[in-house]
């Protein structure tokens, strides 16, 4: 008698895992980097308000005076932001009222959509 796995099994717990995979429930590889995860979540994410109080080109940074920010379970408070990318800080400055979304990226804490408060 055959003490291995069956193979039907081994086809149906190949097919689920790939399913988990695919719709991802799962991670392929574990070791994966959690910026990447963090990132794909926070597409969704709601747009917070905030006001513009301090515009660091040079640095790359942004000071937001902030409400809450839901999808990394923040308080409003005043706080220093990286920001995606560089040409969003020619769109502000200082005093404006903007909606924005912020997330972790590759450990720091990153400005990756922003529009003006209408």
């Amino acid at each position: 008698m055959n003490e291995g796995i069956n193979v039907n099994t081994l086809t149906v717990v190949t097919t689920a895992v790939a399913f988990l995979i695919a719709s991802g429930i799962a991670q392929a590889d574990p070791r994966q980097d959690s910026s990447q995860i963090e990132q794909t979540n926070s597409t969704s994410a709601p747009m917070s308000d905030g006001e513009v109080r301090k515009v660091d080109k040079e640095a790359g940074k942004i000071t937001i005076k902030h409400g809450p920010l839901a999808n990394l379970d923040m308080p409003g408070m005043t706080m220093v932001f990286r920001v995606k990318d560089p040409a969003m800080l020619d769109r502000v400055k200082e005093g404006d009222k903007i909606k924005f979304v912020a997330d972790r990226m590759n450990g720091s804490l990153t400005v990756i959509q922003m529009e003006p408060s209408k």
